[in-house]
């Protein structure tokens, strides 16, 4: 019960901690953004609806999707680097299955048709790829590291080789409106003062949502969840104490897979249309997510929610290299440009891993002085 406890808090700590890393952030970004001209009055560059929404949220849904399956694996002890490639093999195959329905049965196409194909199809690749590598993983006993750095090519050289056009749909082909426009694209315009409409588009937004409430389920609630964190925390102890240490491990990679299988679904619909570069090079954005948002490269720490938080992190941090031209840091002036994203990213992922070492060796040293204290006061009460 102490170490229930006592793990739960942890977490809390972290995700209270991601909250004010993303509160500095937003703060930084809103001052030093400075302002622009839209409809004719000055507004600050970074809190515009128009670049919060469109810019930061809903991108943010398909990376934070992955996010959640990539937590899941990285809790169990295990890596996945081959979510890019298994998105992007999900959308074109969605892709591929709706421009079939809409060259059957045209753009209109009824939605009871359209929306089974349009969903049914990407989530059933997504897993299928997640159990190929949940499959080599068990079944021949690889480093997770290699197997998905591998199969992160096969994916994408099996899109390369499937879609000779590069992307779908081709011609003048359209994918069907009630799987773009009228579910994973669907428009809602929010007035505004002086300025035109807002297009808002929440449908990607609501499925991460209720993604994030499935992997917290799981992961809260579950028996398998509960696995999940014990085979990542101690592989050995877990196998000795009756956990089916193989079904757990090719579970978490299905459902890396799935969720991967969701947000090939969501580009496919929000774009309408899927290439095969969708996703490319995502492996690096997805894992500084999870990562940043708490996840142990060790195993048995991550979150749903610290999922989220760190896509939410990554893509400020993004948004930020693309609306700042430069800081002024009064002594000397900083360039920006997009390209600084990657360095930022990639420094992160390394910070938070220190971090999540240097807790190691605080807890590590707590626990050692903790038993010597408890044994020298039996010791001394024996005596």
């Amino acid at each position: 019960m102490p170490e229930i406890t006592t793990w739960r808090r942890t977490h809390r700590l972290q995700e209270a901690g991601l909250l004010v890393v993303i509160l500095l952030l937003a703060a930084f970004l809103t001052f030093a953004g400075g302002e622009v001209n839209a409809g004719g009055r000055l507004v600050n560059n970074f809190l515009r609806l128009d670049n919060i929404i469109p810019s930061v949220a809903t991108p943010m849904s398909w990376i934070a999707v992955m996010a959640l399956g990539a937590t899941i694996v990285i809790a169990a002890g295990g890596i996945d680097i081959s979510v890019g490639s298994m998105s992007g093999v999900a959308a074109l195959a969605a892709a591929a299955a709706l421009q079939g329905v809409s060259q059957r049965w045209g753009v209109d196409a009824n939605p009871w048709i359209v929306l089974p194909v349009g969903i049914l199809v990407p989530l059933a690749v997504g897993l299928a790829c997640g159990l190929i590598n949940g499959a080599i993983v068990v079944g021949l006993r690889m480093h997770p590291f290699i197997v998905t750095l591998g199969t992160l090519s096969i994916f994408r050289g099996i899109a390369l080789v499937a879609v000779p056009s590069k992307s779908l749909p081709t011609g003048d082909y359209s994918l069907p409106t009630a799987f773009t426009r009228h579910f994973i694209a669907w428009p809602m315009e929010i007035p505004q003062a002086g300025l035109p409409p807002l297009l808002l588009q929440p449908v990607p937004m609501l499925i991460m949502l209720a993604c994030l409430l499935v992997a917290w389920v799981f992961l809260r609630h579950t028996v398998p969840g509960r696995q999940v964190y014990a085979i990542g925390g101690n592989e050995e102890a877990a196998r000795f104490s009756g956990i089916p240490v193989q079904r757990v491990k090719l579970t978490v990679y299905a459902l890396s897979g799935l969720s991967c299988g969701v947000a090939g679904m969501l580009s496919c619909g929000y774009f309408g249309s899927a290439s095969t570069n969708t996703n490319l090079g995502y492996e690096l954005t997805v894992i500084a997510a999870a990562v940043v948002g708490g996840a142990s490269l060790s195993g048995g720490r991550g979150t749903a929610l610290g999922a989220l938080l760190g896509a939410l992190v990554i893509k400020l941090i993004e948004n930020g290299t693309f609306i700042l031209k430069k800081i002024d840091l009064g002594v000397v002036t900083v360039p920006v440009s997009r390209e600084y994203d990657k360095i930022v990213v990639g420094a992160a992922i390394i910070l938070a891993v220190a971090i999540d070492r240097l807790s190691e060796y605080v807890q590590s040293r707590r626990a050692v002085r903790g038993g010597g204290v408890r044994g020298a006061a039996k010791r001394a009460e024996s005596s």
